[in-house]
C-alpha cells in the first residue's frame, strides 16, 4: 500500500511529490495532499515554506471546491509554519485568491482563516498588508470578492490609525450601497459587528445612516439582515438616541410588506427588548408585539408566539401584570384558536410560563380555560406541549385545582382513538404522577395505566410496561406490592395469550425495581406457573423472563426454583422454547 510506504518518510515528503499530487487527476489524492500540508511545511522548514510552498499554493488555486475548502482551512493554522507573526502576511496572497472563488463555502472558510490570522499581524503589518487586501477585495470587479471583504472590516478596524479607519468606513459605506444584492446582504449581516468596534461619534454619523439605508433596501433579503444589525446598534446607544435614530426604522420593519422581514423582527424580538430597555419596550415594542401576534402570515405569528413567555418575563415588574392582562393576553386568547397548528403548537410550548408571572387568581380565571382548550386541540403536538409543562401551573394553582380542571381532559386523551396520542400520554405519565402524588394518582389514573397493559396495539402495551417500572421507581416497592402486582398477576390467567405475555413483560421490568423479597413472594410463583401454558410463545417468554429475573435472586434460590422449571422447558416439544430455555440455563450458569 502506498500510504503505509510513505508513512515512514512523511517528515521528508518532498515538494516535488506534492506538486505531482496536486496535479494528479484523482481528486481524493489532491485532497489528501492538501490535508498533509502542515507535515510538508514542517519538512521544508519556514524559509522554503515561505519562498516555495506558499507561492506555489497561490498559483494553483484552480481546483475542485472540496480541495479549495481544505486549503482555506489549513492556511488559517499556518502561522507557526511560516515563521510566526512576523511573517504571517505571506499567507494573505493564497487566502485572498480563495476569498474570491465562486463557491460560497470556500469563500466563507477563507474569510474565517483571514479573520484568525488578522489577530496575529502587528499593527504595522496590518496597515501595510492586511488593510490593502481588504480594500482590494472591497473594490474587486466580481461580487464574490466584495462579499468576502464585508467580513474583514471589524477585525482590523480597532487596531489601525484614524486615517485608515476613515478609509475603511468609506469602503464599507460603498459596500452597503453596492449594485449587487448579495454584497449588500453581506454588508448588512456584518454591520452589527462593525458597529461594536466603531467609535461612538461615528456610530451616529456613519453606521446608523448605513443601517437606515439597508433597512429600506428594495430587496427583502437585505432588509431582514438589517434587523439583526439593529439589535447590536441599539445595545450601544443611549435610550434617547435609540428612540430618535433607530425606532422609526424598526417600526417600519415590524410593519414591512415582506413577511420574511416581519418574521425576523419577531424572531429577534426579545433581543431587541433587552437592547432598547424597559421604557421603549413599554411605548413602542408592546404595540409592535401585538401586531406581530396578529400578523396575517402564520410563520410570523408562530415566531412571535414563541417569544410570549420570554417577552412577558422581561417586562418592567411595575407594569408587567397590567401589560400582559391588557395587551398580550387578548392576543394570546385569539392564538389559542388559530387555524394554523404550528402557531398553536408554538404558543402551547410557552403559555404555561405565564402562570408564575400572573399568579394564582389570574391563572385560574384567565389561563386555565386556555389550557383546557389546548388540551382538547385536535393537534397532538399542542396537547403534548401543554402536558409537558404542567409543573409550572401546578406550582402556582396547586394540585386540587389542577386535577379538577385539567385531569378530565388528560384522561380523555389517554383513551384517544389514535394510538400515537395514547402513546404520548403514557410517556408523560411518570411526570404527571410525580406532580400529582400517589393518592391522586391511585384515585384518578392508576386504572388507566393498567388498561393500557391490555391495549390492542403492541407499542402501547410495551410503553405501558416501561411506564409501570418508572411509576414503581417514583412510588416505591410497597406501593407496587399493594397496587400494581395483584393486577399484573391476575393477567397471567387472562384467556388472551397476548395479555399473558404482557404479564411476563411487566415482571421483566418489575423484578429489578421491586427487589428479591417481592419477586420471590409474588412474581416468581406466577412465572413458574405459566411454564405449563398451552401457547409456545408464552412458554419461551417464561424462559426469557426467568433469565431476566435470575440476577435479582441469590444462587441457592436460582438452583432450587429456577433450575427445575428451565430443565423442564429444555425438553419442550417446541424448538424455540428449547432454545430459550438452554440460553437461560447457560446465562445463569445453572448447568454446572
Amino acid at each position: 500500500m502506498a500510504t503505509t510506504e510513505t508513512c515512514g518518510d512523511e517528515s521528508l515528503y518532498p515538494i516535488a511529490v506534492l506538486i505531482d499530487e496536486l496535479r494528479n487527476e484523482d481528486v481524493q489524492l489532491r485532497l489528501n495532499s492538501i490535508k498533509k500540508l502542515s507535515t510538508i511545511a514542517l519538512a521544508l522548514g519556514v524559509d522554503r515554506t515561505r519562498s516555495e510552498l506558499i507561492p506555489f499554493l497561490a498559483d494553483t488555486i484552480y481546483d475542485e471546491d472540496e480541495v479549495l475548502l481544505a486549503l482555506a482551512e489549513q492556511l488559517g493554522n499556518f502561522t507557526p509554519l511560516v515563521g510566526g507573526p512576523e511573517f504571517v502576511h505571506c499567507l494573505l496572497a493564497p487566502l485572498e485568491s480563495l476569498a474570491t472563488v465562486e463557491e460560497t463555502v470556500v469563500r466563507d472558510k477563507a474569510v474565517e482563516s483571514l479573520r484568525t490570522i488578522s489577530a496575529q499581524h502587528s499593527v504595522a503589518d496590518l496597515e501595510a498588508h492586511f488593510v490593502p487586501l481588504v480594500k482590494r477585495l472591497a473594490s474587486g470587479d466580481w461580487f464574490t470578492s466584495r462579499t468576502s471583504a464585508c467580513g474583514l472590516f471589524s477585525v482590523c478596524y480597532p487596531r489601525v490609525s484614524a486615517t485608515i479607519r476613515s478609509d475603511l468606513r468609506s469602503h464599507f459605506r460603498s459596500l452597503c450601497q453596492d449594485d449587487t444584492p448579495m454584497v449588500r446582504r453581506a454588508a448588512a449581516s456584518k454591520l452589527g459587528e462593525l458597529a461594536k468596534v466603531v467609535e461612538p461619534e461615528y456610530l451616529k454619523s456613519d453606521i446608523i445612516p448605513m443601517f437606515v439605508n439597508l433597512a429600506q433596501d428594495e430587496q427583502d433579503s437585505v432588509r431582514l439582515l438589517a434587523v439583526e444589525a439593529c439589535v447590536s446598534i441599539a445595545s450601544l446607544l443611549p435610550q434617547d438616541d435609540t428612540e430618535q435614530l433607530l425606532m422609526p426604522t424598526l417600526r417600519q420593519c415590524a410593519e414591512d410588506k415582506s413577511w420574511r422581514v416581519r418574521y425576523m423582527v419577531a424572531d429577534k424580538f426579545t433581543d431587541l427588548q433587552k437592547a432598547v430597555g424597559p421604557e421603549i419596550t413599554k411605548t413602542d415594542l408592546v404595540p409592535a408585539f401585538q401586531s406581530l401576534l396578529k400578523d396575517c402570515e402564520a410563520e410570523v405569528r408562530a415566531a412571535a408566539a414563541n417569544k410570549v413567555k420570554e417577552f412577558c418575563q422581561s417586562l418592567d415588574p411595575s407594569v408587567q401584570e397590567a401589560v400582559i392582562m391588557n395587551s398580550i393576553l387578548p392576543c394570546v386568547k385569539e392564538l389559542v384558536a388559530d387555524p394554523n397548528q404550528h402557531v398553536k403548537s408554538a404558543l402551547a410550548s410557552v403559555i404555561m410560563g405565564l402562570s408564575p408571572i400572573l399568579g394564582k387568581n389570574n391563572t385560574i380565571e384567565h389561563l386555565l380555560p386556555l389550557f383546557l382548550s389546548q388540551l382538547k386541540d385536535e393537534c397532538p403536538e399542542v396537547r403534548l406541549n401543554i402536558i409537558s409543562n404542567l409543573d409550572c401551573v401546578n406550582e402556582v394553582i396547586g394540585i386540587q385545582q389542577l386535577s379538577q380542571s385539567l385531569l378530565p381532559a388528560i384522561v380523555e386523551l389517554a383513551e384517544d382513538t389514535k394510538w400515537r396520542v395514547r402513546l404520548a400520554i403514557i410517556e408523560y405519565m411518570p411526570l404527571l404522577a410525580g406532580q400529582l402524588g400517589v393518592e391522586f394518582f391511585d384515585e384518578k389514573l392508576n386504572a388507566l395505566c393498567m388498561t393500557w397493559l391490555v391495549d390492542h396495539v403492541f407499542a402501547i402495551r410495551e410503553a405501558a410496561t416501561l411506564n409501570l417500572k418508572k411509576l414503581v421507581q417514583k412510588f416505591g416497592a410497597e406501593w407496587a406490592e399493594n397496587t400494581v402486582i395483584p393486577k399484573v398477576v391476575a393477567m397471567s390467567r387472562d384467556p388472551n395469550y397476548l395479555h399473558r405475555m404482557t404479564c411476563l413483560f411487566c415482571i421483566n421490568v418489575l423484578a429489578d425495581v421491586c427487589g428479591q423479597d417481592i419477586t420471590l413472594k409474588h412474581l416468581l410463583p406466577t412465572v413458574t406457573q405459566m411454564a405449563s401454558d398451552g401457547v409456545a410463545n408464552v412458554r419461551f417468554n417464561v424462559a426469557k423472563t426467568l433469565q431476566k429475573i435470575g440476577p435479582v435472586l441469590d444462587r441457592s434460590t436460582m438452583t432450587a426454583l429456577l433450575a427445575p422449571v428451565l430443565e423442564k422447558l429444555k425438553d419442550d416439544q417446541d424448538v424455540d422454547v428449547r432454545y430459550f430455555a438452554n440460553e437461560a440455563i447457560t446465562v445463569l450458569s445453572l448447568n454446572q
